[in-house]
């Protein structure tokens, strides 16, 4: 049986994860604690097939979609000025639309520090993207939203979405080239 103590127990993970995701520390705290008692009211059903940190992400993950939903209603349309031209992208590929230079593979034998120190290393990264571009990021590739519900909540067109989600994942390459896979701890 999971008790009290040990949901709590996983709050500075939650939040990290919350405010990676959010980008708003009121947010981030008000998901989290929203998840918290969720994980009490239903502290029964948890069957043990998953550690108690993947039960309770799956939960933060539902109350994020809400959240999201919720943010791209009250925030009015922003007009967002992306600091990426195309011809720096562009750069990046060779004529055949490879990669110039191939993402160094990650290894360690501390798979849990690394996987903590990683999402550290994201949460900055994701903090220097445009709030639209990384709100589209964290809902397809970490929340696993479809692009239709991504350009509803966000009241996007689909090709804008795909915009918004290539130049994420070009800033995020290279912020993680940058601060994870080339030693930096900045």
């Amino acid at each position: 049986m999971i008790t009290p103590e040990l949901i709590e127990a996983e709050r500075p993970y939650l939040l990290r994860y919350a405010l990676a995701q959010l980008r708003d520390r009121q947010a981030a705290d008000e998901v989290v604690q929203e998840t918290l008692l969720a994980a009490l009211e239903s502290r029964e059903s948890f069957a043990g097939k998953s550690t108690p940190r993947t039960w309770l992400t799956s939960i933060l993950r539902f109350k994020l979609i809400d959240a999201l939903r919720r943010q791209s209603r009250e925030v009015a349309v922003e007009s967002f000025e992306d600091t990426l031209d195309d011809s720096d992208i562009d750069a990046l590929f060779d004529a055949s639309g490879h990669w110039r230079q191939a993402i160094r593979e990650w290894s360690g034998p501390e798979q849990e520090l690394v996987a903590k120190q990683f999402w550290e290393v994201f949460e900055r990264c994701s903090q220097v993207m445009p709030r639209r571009t990384a709100m589209a990021f964290v809902m397809r590739e970490v929340i696993g939203m479809e692009i239709a519900d991504i350009c509803n909540n966000l009241g996007i067109t689909a090709t804008n979405c795909s915009v918004l989600l290539y130049r994420a994942r070009m800033s995020l390459r290279e912020c993680l080239e940058i601060r994870w896979l080339g030693g930096g701890a900045t």
